[in-house]
């Protein structure tokens, strides 16, 4: 599949799709796939409790025992799990402040210089929430090799060539290897020195102390690697395009501007700074935008679901019952028993960065492009120009 415009349909499934019909029969990812664009058929496939498979491409990157691709009980398993570390109640209270922090601090230095890029500013945020908290405070080494890792990942984790030593794929499997045992010496060096674990860690050991162990300290330390990776290659890049999305749409950065100039009026009055779990739920034309900027990534889905979806626009859903009615047309976050439980965690993270871009004037180049080849990718990059709103 060659590169295309990330916010129309690939002439590829097009052109699939008028001769063979919505669901067929192709490779991808060095592997044979049955590709479906058939919405009744991909809601009830993703409802049903299927055993998670994924390409040999996936299984190299993930690792073969990885518990994200293994039976039905250890894919259980990693989704309770994650209910416990992710939960959106958690969310509001233990990570808002962190990502309102993180996101004003790199905002304010964007500023000072003049521009950042929207989706490495994202993925550092992202990187650094997502470590306090499942790693706790790391010695400031290996979290600058920590950081340094991820430049390998975002252009060669879908790769199927051989693996040559310095191509891409040599290299991406390498940056894989040293993030293991990275993590891994941390863990052990923190338990030895018996050291506060945060949440995630609290939770591994104490079902190990309570003799109910259902991962190990191996597995646990894959799973922290998949969760770094599914997030570190969504979000940021989802963000980057939605920004992109609202730069050449100016009726709705006036919209935004108008929210977000209103939550900090309120907050001024108040004399608060940091925002809180009720800000982030006033910013209905925000939450709005991030389900749009999802539905219209996945269009195709959604097509006979509702009027003109190539068409950008979040007021489609004013008044309605946003989260219900997404649930039913489009999987971005997958559905029923699948559904992705980091969800919250994206659209949180989304709506923060988005209350403060929105305090300074800018406007992202006009050079910048955004395609698709499996993932989205931003061959000028996401660069804005940002500056005080004086």
């Amino acid at each position: 599949m060659r590169p295309h415009d990330a916010f129309q349909l690939p002439t590829f499934l097009t052109k699939k799709i008028l001769r063979y019909g919505p669901v067929f029969r192709t490779s991808l990812f060095g592997a044979k796939v049955i590709i479906s664009a058939d919405m009744g058929l991909n809601m009830e496939v993703t409802k049903t409790n299927h055993a998670p498979g994924a390409p040999k491409s996936l299984a190299r990157l993930f690792g073969e025992n990885n518990l994200f691709v293994q039976s039905r009980e250890s894919h259980k398993h990693v989704r309770n799990l994650t209910t416990q570390f992710l939960g959106s109640q958690g969310l509001r209270l233990s990570m808002i402040q962190d990502i309102d922090s993180l996101a004003r601090t790199h905002m304010e230095t964007g500023a000072k210089n003049g521009g950042l890029d929207i989706k490495e500013t994202t993925s550092k945020i992202l990187i650094e929430c997502l470590a306090k908290k499942v790693m706790g405070d790391m010695e400031a080494d290996a979290a600058k090799e920590l950081t340094h890792c991820w430049r390998y990942f975002p252009r060669g984790w879908f790769r199927f060539s051989w693996n040559i030593p310095g191509n891409g794929v040599y290299r991406m499997l390498k940056a894989r290897k040293q993030m293991m045992n990275l993590l891994k010496e941390t863990v052990l060096k923190k338990r030895a020195s018996g050291e506060q674990f945060e949440e995630f860690f609290k939770i591994i050991f104490g079902e190990i102390e309570g003799g109910s162990q259902t991962m190990s300290i191996e597995e646990a330390i894959e799973y922290i690697f998949t969760l770094f990776v599914l997030a570190n290659e969504t979000t940021p890049a989802v963000l980057a395009a939605t920004v992109k999305l609202i730069n050449d749409n100016p009726k709705v950065k006036q919209e935004l501007r108008r929210e977000h100039e209103r939550i900090v009026r309120d907050k001024t009055e108040k004399d608060e700074t940091d925002l809180t779990g009720e800000d982030y739920k006033s910013m209905t034309f925000t939450q709005m935008l991030v389900g749009s900027s999802w539905a219209f990534l996945v269009s195709i889905l959604i097509q006979k679901c509702t009027k003109d979806p190539l068409a950008f626009n979040p007021w489609r859903w004013e008044g309605k019952d946003l989260r219900g009615i997404l649930s039913r047309t489009y999987m971005s976050f997958g559905v029923g028993s699948r559904l992705c439980l980091g969800a919250e965690f994206a659209k949180l993270q989304m709506s923060i960065f988005i209350h403060h871009l929105c305090r300074y004037r800018w406007s992202m180049k006009t050079e910048t492009t955004v395609l698709r080849r499996f993932i989205l990718m931003f061959p000028r990059g996401s660069d804005i120009q940002i500056s005080e709103d004086t």
